[in-house]
């Protein structure tokens, strides 16, 4: 007897003996260990058992068997082998990704010891009791009953409500009714941030009928709510992130895919490059399940599917208790600095409404799209610019740690005392970062107390909800943020947003940057004045007269979108085509560029002119290896899996040359 098993490498299985005494116990879903190459072991998943010897190669035998019964259903192996088919990756990268770290040990006793002392502490939901779950209002009941009618005849509905209409409660009405009818829920977000400020919110609702799952949890943590997911007492309700979608569920009703256009959502590295939202509704689908997909600003892809009926469409126009979408000033920062008014990056009319914020004892968030202190830092001599050893980028200056570090591989170094190039010691800093806008502020406003959230402040869970507990509990004046601050916090007493520099994101090289400029501005001026004032927003931009400005200040979402859905149907780029990014990676970029070549002219005489590339990405080189990037555009009426298979085969026929021996290719389906 052998078994097919799948191993978290790229790989799609390995056939194994199974030894006579484990003929019983080795069944389709369960872990077991076993060998791979001359000393390394791994924990795999059995896939299925066959009598088949493979032929001409050395067969070796399963270890160890570790679970009585699958801990992998078949629905899960049937939505695996979707995000392997549809994604273009191995089953094994799918694995990987699905199953907890802890389900994956090379030590099982220390993982059994871990998750004993685990249920020996306090469960981390408990619930309160004689909580009772108020309000929905007139425009919130209306909205439940269209969703609930848009459900009769559509399986996914766009909720489109501006920024604090209330969607929350509507959320939570929906998932009331559907455990009401013994149904599963999931709860989809796309920050672990928001997580931490709607835990409670539910918890409060739901009780220890709720389950909260994501990558800030420990294996141990994250083992137990799977292994609950797995029992006959699972979660009624699970709150998560993306990766929530690998959950065992057993009666899936509902997903909620909040703040639905947010790139979140898309998993870039490693694989599988999945898009959640994507893989939700697909989900959701093998269970005759229905998704809402909720939003202030949807994503194209999204309103267009809505607008052609194949969603269903509701929307929240008005805030909650009638409460006025704040006013948003555009103050034009090239004429200040023209006039040479400008304090760094504030200009004094941002000054003024900050201060009175203050003096009122309002809260104000400030937007700056960028962390460290400046982006890099340049010899005033001669030019020279400290650049990544193993990365094509500049190095990025953090001046509380004193260092300059590649945000791609993480490399960090001193600050250069003298120019190695002509050995001047005067540097310019060149950028503005998040830590420089909080040096700006302790000048201009040094009574102020200051929180900064970043991926350098908010490293872990716990300074993640200690930065959100703290500003919404005013023990800071201003929060300084990149597009953390964006997605979806709600906090009572901000009345002041300030979006630092707009022109970052509208002057990106990408078919989609005035789309996600309007997204990510947008959001981030819904941060003001959520509860008591209708909130003051200062967008400080180069570009006062250029008309995505006017239609993020008037939020005019269908103008903005109408515009761009013109130029992109012109240049055949979703949603009117699929896109596949084809990635070529090698330590030299000679070959590389021959190898690219080739892969180019292979993929034209299959696909045609669909075929663009290959060409250097904006970033070049990554961690030592040298990139290269073809686009193809595919008409959505055409196979993804007759796609699939001729790519899978010219990547076969690359690998065969010698040359190609160290040449990695790996895919990106609808790339963000």
């Amino acid at each position: 007897m052998f078994a097919d098993i799948i191993l978290p490498i790229a790989f799609d299985s390995f056939t194994y003996l199974v030894p006579e005494a484990m003929e019983g116990q080795v069944v389709r879903g369960c872990r077991v260990v076993v060998p791979l190459g001359k000393n390394k072991i791994y924990t795999g998943v059995v896939l299925s058992t066959h009598n088949n010897k493979p032929k001409g190669v050395e067969i070796k035998a399963i270890i160890e068997v570790l679970d009585e019964h699958p801990v992998v259903n078949e629905q899960q192996f049937k939505f695996w082998q979707w995000i392997a088919s549809y994604y273009i990756c191995p089953l094994g990268d799918v694995m990987k990704c699905g199953l907890p770290g802890a389900m994956k040990p090379k030590d099982e006793n220390a993982l059994k010891e871990a998750s004993r002392k685990r249920r020996a502490q306090k469960s981390d939901f408990a619930s309160e009791d004689g909580f009772v779950y108020n309000n929905l209002n007139e425009a919130q009941k209306t909205a439940m009953k269209e969703i609930e009618e848009s459900f009769t005849t559509k399986n996914v509905t766009l909720l489109h409500g501006v920024t604090s209409s209330g969607k929350t409660e509507i959320y939570i009405h929906l998932i009331d009714k559907y455990l009401s009818e013994g149904k599963q829920v999931l709860y989809l977000l796309p920050e672990i941030a928001l997580t931490t400020q709607i835990t409670d919110r539910l918890r409060q609702v739901f009780g220890d009928r709720m389950g909260v799952y994501h990558s800030k949890f420990t294996d141990v943590q994250r083992l137990q709510v799977y292994k609950r997911q797995a029992s006959s007492m699972p979660y009624h309700l699970i709150l998560g992130v993306r990766s929530s979608i690998f959950l065992p569920f057993q009666n899936l009703g509902l997903i909620i895919v909040d703040e639905e256009h947010e790139q979140s959502y898309k998993q870039q590295d490693p694989a599988p490059r999945y898009h959640a939202r994507s893989a939700a509704i697909m989900l959701a689908h093998m269970f005759g399940a229905k998704t809402l997909l909720g939003t202030a600003t949807p994503s194209f892809e999204t309103y267009h599917l809505a607008r052609k009926e194949r969603y269903g469409y509701v929307q929240l126009t008005k805030r909650y208790k009638d409460m006025q979408l704040p006013v948003i000033e555009v103050v034009d920062t090239k004429e200040a600095k023209r006039k040479k008014e400008m304090r760094g990056l504030f200009s004094p009319r941002l000054i003024e409404v900050v201060r009175e914020a203050l003096e009122h004892k309002e809260q104000v968030i400030l937007f700056q799209n960028r962390r460290g202190f400046s982006s890099f830092i340049e010899c005033k001599q001669c030019g020279w610019v400290p650049r990544c050893p193993h990365c094509d980028v500049s190095l990025t200056l953090h001046k509380k740690s004193s260092s300059l570090t590649c945000h791609y591989c993480g490399y960090t170094c001193r600050i250069p005392e003298k120019c190695p190039n002509c050995e001047t010691s005067e540097f310019v800093e060149v950028g503005t970062g998040t830590e420089r806008v909080e040096d700006h502020i302790a000048q201009i406003f040094p009574q102020a107390t200051t929180l900064r959230m970043d991926l350098d402040t908010a490293k872990t869970r716990s300074q993640y909800e200690r930065i959100i507990s703290d500003f919404a509990d005013h023990k800071a004046d201003i929060l300084v943020g990149t597009q953390m601050v964006t997605k979806g916090l709600d906090f009572d007493n901000v009345s002041v947003v300030g979006i630092l520099d707009a022109d970052t994101m509208l002057n990106l090289p990408d078919f989609r940057s005035y789309e996600r400029a309007f997204q990510t501005l947008s959001q981030v001026a819904g941060r003001a004045g959520r509860k008591s004032t209708s909130g003051h927003v200062i967008l400080q931009t180069r570009s006062a007269e250029s008309e995505i400005i006017s239609q993020i200040t008037s939020n005019d979402y269908w103008h903005m979108f109408y515009n761009q859905m013109l130029e992109r149907q012109m240049f055949r780029y979703p949603p009117f085509y699929r896109l596949i990014y084809v990635y070529l990676r090698h330590k030299d970029d000679h070959l590389l560029e021959h190898l690219a070549d080739d892969m180019g002219t292979k993929l034209r005489s299959v696909f045609g002119e669909r075929v663009l590339g290959p060409d250097r990405p904006p970033v070049s080189r990554i961690h030592s290896l040298y990139i290269r990037k073809i686009m193809i555009k595919i008409e959505h009426s055409a196979s993804i899996e007759k796609v699939r298979q001729a790519l899978l085969a010219i990547q076969q026929q690359m690998l065969e040359q010698a040359v190609a021996k160290s040449l990695n290719i790996f895919y990106d389906v609808d790339p963000l």
